[in-house]
């Protein structure tokens, strides 16, 4: 074991950014660091993720609303980083890494100032704001694509995937459910932390245009936002498909490792997740994400054969039905496509990332095994 040291985790308090920290956060423990998690008041609020870990909120402001709106957010990040700075040099960290969201850019800012060794890890396909702000004054970048946009390959830049909860890799041991032909199908429908609107409206009625021999298989898990949750109960009701309706799913990995197919929104823990596992899905990237980044983070899976994306434009109950049929009339391609989404996994994520932490604040250390570089260039 190495020797133990303090680290701040740094993250936005959605669950893209947050459950990737968890990760990292769990990894570092086990190997005898301490660890300090920096957010806002949704991230510090996650449920189960982050228990017995210190936490703190920061001020971060987010640059939007015109002229005012700036100056008000400058006002908070110039607070939130004098906060920070406090915390490090009480808590004395290695190393600060951001998981971008804009309570990361503060946090950032205050070890820059401590010159204290930064990373970020970027999650998705397209490099996010905050780690574009940052990219040229950190030690390093972690992705979880080996192609990602936005950014240019450099020696500091290292794949190293992005990292799940141990619950999501303990299913990749177990194999894919048995599906019979005449046997339950289960399907998960998930708009991951924030939930997902037009699943809600659009996946109960394109279960119901199935043919009855498949839709009288049907079991669904449909985690919806608290808005929808009524609708959609009274949607499957009418449709007479047997489904369990929640606001939020604690015991996610479990419904996930008895599922055959996924239907989801595209974000970066939720594709991690699928691969990760090995479950076949099918997408609907959400239109309004920055950069599109949602559609990017699809490619890699769908181009394997491992999921089918649909434009939100396109995702009405008619495509949907069409898209079920395809994947859940052939037995063996259902299992082809959950092995090709497999495939696409980096199961050793956190690891390889708490490598590349352990190395950072060592400038003498050699790269770990397993955190490939890549050639220099921002852009």
């Amino acid at each position: 074991m190495s020797q133990a040291r303090h680290y701040v985790l740094a993250a936005g308090g959605t669950g893209g950014h947050m459950v990737p920290a968890a990760a990292l956060a769990a990894e570092l423990v086990r190997r005898g660091h301490r660890v300090a998690l920096v957010s806002d008041d949704r991230g510090v609020r996650f449920p189960g993720l982050f228990d017995g870990i210190q936490t703190h909120v920061l001020p971060a402001g987010r640059l939007a609303g015109g002229p005012i709106g700036w100056l008000k957010a400058g006002r908070q990040m110039l607070a939130g980083r004098a906060m920070a700075r406090e915390l490090y040099r009480n808590f004395r960290p290695a190393a600060v890494i951001g998981f971008g969201g804009y309570p990361a850019f503060p946090a950032l800012l205050a070890a820059f100032a401590e010159k204290i060794p930064t990373i970020v890890h970027e999650q998705n396909a397209v490099l996010g704001r905050v780690n574009r702000l940052v990219s040229g004054r950190v030690a390093g970048i972690a992705t979880s694509y080996d192609d990602v946009a936005r950014l240019k390959p450099g020696p500091k830049v290292h794949l190293v995937g992005n990292p799940v909860r141990d619950a999501i890799l303990d299913i990749r041991e177990r194999p894919y459910p048995v599906l019979e032909e005449d046997g339950i199908f289960r399907v998960l429908v998930t708009g991951g932390s924030q939930g997902a609107t037009i699943l809600s409206q659009v996946v109960p009625d394109g279960l119901a245009l199935l043919p009855v021999h498949f839709r009288s298989r049907l079991q669904v898990t449909h985690q919806a936002r608290i808005e929808d949750i009524d609708a959609v109960r009274a949607k499957y009701a009418e449709h007479g498909i047997p489904a369990e309706t929640a606001t939020y799913l604690p015991d996610l990995p479990e419904h996930l490792a008895w599922t055959h197919l996924v239907i989801a929104r595209a974000g970066a823990s939720t594709i991690a997740e699928l691969t990760a596992a090995g479950r076949p899905a099918i997408l609907v990237p959400l239109p309004s994400a920055t950069d599109d980044h949602q559609t990017a983070n699809a490619r890699e899976i769908t181009r394997a054969g491992g999921a089918r994306t649909v434009a939100q434009s396109a995702f009405t109950a008619a495509e949907l039905a069409k898209q079920m049929q395809k994947l859940g009339l052939d037995t063996i391609a259902l299992q082809n496509a959950a092995a090709r989404a497999k495939n696409c996994g980096r199961p050793h994520a956190a690891r390889d990332l708490a490598d590349l932490v352990e190395s950072i604040d060592a400038p003498t250390a050699k790269l770990p095994v397993g955190v490939p570089q890549r050639k220099e260039a921002f852009a």
